[in-house]
């Protein structure tokens, strides 16, 4: 192996309790072979591993244990296998929320134990979320009423209404999801702590603050890859949301364009008696015209502004940074991936309003976690992972990090 391809593999970051590598298995520490791995290997294309496209998924199901036992507490499945341990190079996947949800809501550190993501400390930006879902709202019922009337075909209305349906469920999931908030226990991943011997501290969260990471005042948070805080979505945009949001743009500017091209298509080129809207719907065909106009134009805005930043890397804050001290010129930032924006699951969940998946975490949120590392030592060491005792600790424990390859 060349000396590029070794410095490659050291510099690849990791996660926990899965490994994508190469196809042939490492023996386990205690020289037993590894279980069949057809039962428990996955295809997947892997970006910037350092290996060949084709690779191995192996994944392990932390709540499997939790499965139906009988009356006398067995198991009614069958035990299920370890995951093959990693290799100098390889990064594992760790799917396993450390943070279970309940019905709590706000932005702070104790949301993340028990309770959902919501921005309640802006009033501003409650009103204008709430502005949203009135707008829309009104022009599908303005449409629905042109359909019963007569006034355009019943499937161009539920076109429509299909189109609204899916913007205001985006919208709720970018209002609702964790825009990438730094929990107080992050560390540095593996490559960070490889290429830099010091790390960035936020002044107010008094935590470990991620590369394009930013803290948001209104959230109280610092937002991993932060681009900005929207008063129309009432949180922040950042890794954790970004395809929510994007989708929530995409929706309504087809809605507004798919609404205009329907009224101007009925007021230039219709010359049919049954063209004529309702006298009473004309009225609320007006309106909707011009919150049309004014959706169409800032929702172009927006989709030219978030593109920028997904094909240059330069979020809307670094971009509003590096212009004010004048260094757009020294950028040096890489394209985001749009795995890293859509995630790694079939392409027509692409559409849909489902939280993306990422194939290494660490790497696109910029940190890790200690209770991610600990279970990667608990399978260094032969044992079944526990993930009911989170390492309460800051820095990184010394056995972990002769764990880690170097």
């Amino acid at each position: 192996m060349s000396n590029a391809q070794q410095q490659q593999q050291q510099l690849h970051p990791r996660r926990s309790s899965a490994a994508v590598g190469s196809r042939g298995a490492s023996p386990r520490p205690n020289g037993t072979e590894p279980r069949d791995a057809s039962r428990v290997y996955k295809r997947l294309n892997c970006l910037d591993c350092g290996y060949h496209p084709g690779k191995e998924l192996l994944e392990y199901d932390y709540t499997y244990d939790e499965g139906p036992h009988n009356a006398t507490g067995d198991r009614l499945k069958p035990q299920q296998p370890y995951p093959r341990i990693r290799e100098r190079g390889e990064y594992y996947i760790d799917s396993y929320n450390d943070q279970p949800a309940g019905w709590t809501f706000g932005t702070n550190e104790q949301r993340r134990v028990n309770g959902i993501w919501f921005n309640s400390g802006d009033q501003a930006g409650s009103i204008m979320s709430c502005m949203v879902w009135v707008l829309l709202t009104y022009s599908a019922l303005t449409v629905t009423l042109l359909a019963i009337t007569g006034g355009i075909p019943v499937i161009l209305g539920m076109i429509y209404n299909l189109l609204v349906a899916m913007s205001l469920a985006c919208h709720a999931k970018t209002s609702l999801t964790d825009p990438g908030s730094v929990p107080i226990q992050a560390i540095p991943s593996e490559r960070q702590r490889l290429l830099k011997d010091s790390h960035s501290m936020c002044g107010q969260c008094q935590t470990f603050k991620p590369p394009h990471s930013h803290h948001c005042r209104i959230c109280n948070r610092c937002i991993s890859r932060m681009d900005h805080h929207c008063p129309w979505m009432n949180n922040c945009v950042g890794v954790g949301n970004l395809k929510h949001f994007l989708l929530f743009l995409l929706y309504t500017w087809t809605a507004a364009a798919f609404a205009l091209a329907l009224f101007g298509w009925n007021y230039f080129f219709c010359a049919d008696e049954f063209c004529i809207f309702h006298p009473i719907v004309v009225h609320l065909v007006r309106l909707m015209t011009l919150l049309a106009v004014g959706a169409f134009l800032f929702t172009s805005s927006m989709l030219m502004n978030v593109c920028y930043g997904i094909m240059t890397g330069i979020g809307t804050i670094d971009r509003l940074k590096k212009k004010a001290t004048n260094t757009m010129s020294q950028s040096d930032e890489e394209p985001i991936p749009l795995v890293d924006v859509f995630g790694i699951a079939p392409y027509y969940t692409w559409c849909l309003p489902v939280d993306p998946i990422f194939a290494d975490h660490d790497r696109v949120v910029g940190y890790t976690m200690p209770q991610r590392l600990d279970r990667e030592r608990q399978f260094c060491e032969g044992q079944r992972p526990s993930v009911h005792h989170p390492h309460p600790a800051l820095e990184l424990p010394a056995y972990i990090q002769e764990c880690l390859p170097v």
